[in-house]
């Protein structure tokens, strides 16, 4: 595989056409040291199931890890760390990997209970999990998906599951994009799996899934997300740190350049199903082909709205993410307009007072929902509430 090629294999046996993707891909070409040590990062950002849009199918990484397995790889493991705000165990039961890891006998390394180290990463030092340093190749495994802040998440952004609870708050502060973009230069993707089965469009949190039955390989990771760009309908230049992590060399954002490769397992699977194969004349060679037009996902900007009702200030991705979903709850049931302010969130506004906030760095707010963060339901419960308040005034 090179790499200024994207692999995308379509399907619903997730595990199997994960393995025939990599095949494809000759994964194991790559790996030289066939002892050395592979670390496996998923997306588990919350105790969410992969079935609702946020995090990584567990039937991928079997499939990725049988696949090593089959070609004499054998020191394995799998690490990730939630975002701040929930417990990686809690994800890791709710996500399936501790049967997973159970399984295939394979650690799970959770990075929130993790020391770390400094590391200059072209020029800013970031502080990344200690398990990194002992890793050889690094797979990273993310699910294509919106995100409230940054519009996508993908390859570069997942990595930041390897960094400290208090790094990650240290991300936001900086604002996100520049410390994404030089994490790409302080943690080397050696492979990127990416999970395109069903993310969710707008939230990084899930709950409103597009299936797609997908999932795609890659080997650069500014590639990956500059493809993901395009899927979701935004231009390279609305995600910055992508032009960013190209600036300082971790890849390349030239889709003119790339060649995408599909696989439609799917229609062989869908003949199969009818009781037919054998008509159909087709070996799995050639279901690959170079992509026509890419696949049409649906325009999805609900969080361009709800973000016009708030004013943000280096706040975490668990606090935002939590606060749009109860702000599309609140639009849904007609009662978002009726707000009479703008709703203020983040480590900017600490020590600071104002109208009405939300987390625990508002507490000096005439109005705010503690917790840090508070679940997207006290939020809601919150906001309802408070405008309730507001209609029982002016009636």
């Amino acid at each position: 595989m090179k790499n200024n090629q994207i692999l995308k294999i379509y399907g619903t046996d997730y595990k199997e056409m994960t393995a025939e993707l990599l095949t494809r891909a000759d994964l194991l070409g790559r790996i030289k040291d066939k002892s050395c040590r592979i670390g496996i990062k998923p997306n588990l950002v919350s105790p969410s199931p992969a079935s609702c849009g946020a995090t990584t199918h567990p039937e991928v990484v079997a499939g990725i890890i049988e696949y090593l397995r089959s070609g004499g790889c054998s020191n394995i493991v799998l690490m990730e760390g939630s975002w701040v705000g929930d417990k990686t165990s809690e994800a890791i039961g709710v996500c399936g990997y501790d049967v997973l890891a159970k399984e295939y006998g394979v650690p799970f390394i959770d990075t929130q209970k993790e020391g770390a180290y400094a590391k200059d990463c072209a020029g800013l030092e970031l502080r990344i999990c200690d398990c990194v340093r002992d890793v050889d190749f690094m797979i990273n495994v993310p699910v294509l998906k919106g995100h409230c802040q940054t519009r996508i998440t993908c390859a570069l952004k997942n990595m930041k599951g390897l960094l400290p609870n208090k790094e990650k708050r240290r991300f936001h502060a900086m604002g996100l994009h520049e410390p994404i973009a030089h994490l790409a230069m302080g943690i080397r993707q050696d492979f990127v799996v990416i999970d395109h089965i069903c993310g969710d469009l707008d939230f990084e949190d899930g709950g409103n899934p597009v299936v797609r039955n997908c999932v795609m390989a890659a080997c650069d990771p500014v590639l990956a997300d500059a493809y993901a760009c395009r899927l979701l309908h935004y231009d390279v230049a609305e995600v910055p740190y992508i032009k960013m992590a190209e600036a300082l060399g971790a890849g390349s954002a030239n889709l003119e350049q790339a060649q995408i490769l599909t696989c439609r397992r799917d229609v062989l699977e869908s003949l199969e199903a009818q009781g037919h194969p054998a008509e159909t004349g087709l070996e799995k060679e050639t279901l690959w082909f170079l992509e026509g037009p890419d696949e049409e996902l649906p325009l999805s900007r609900r969080t361009v709205e709800l973000r016009d009702a708030v004013e943000e200030v280096e706040s975490c991705s668990a606090c935002y993410g939590y606060l749009i979903p109860a702000l599309d709850r609140l639009r849904e049931e007609g009662l978002l307009k009726k707000l009479d302010d703008k709703i203020c969130i983040g480590q900017g506004y600490r020590g600071r007072t104002g109208h009405i906030g939300i987390g625990q760095c508002t507490a000096g707010f005439a109005h705010h929902v503690a917790g840090c963060p508070p679940t997207e339901g006290q939020i809601y419960e919150f906001l309802k509430e408070y405008i309730h308040r507001i209609e029982a005034k002016e009636s």
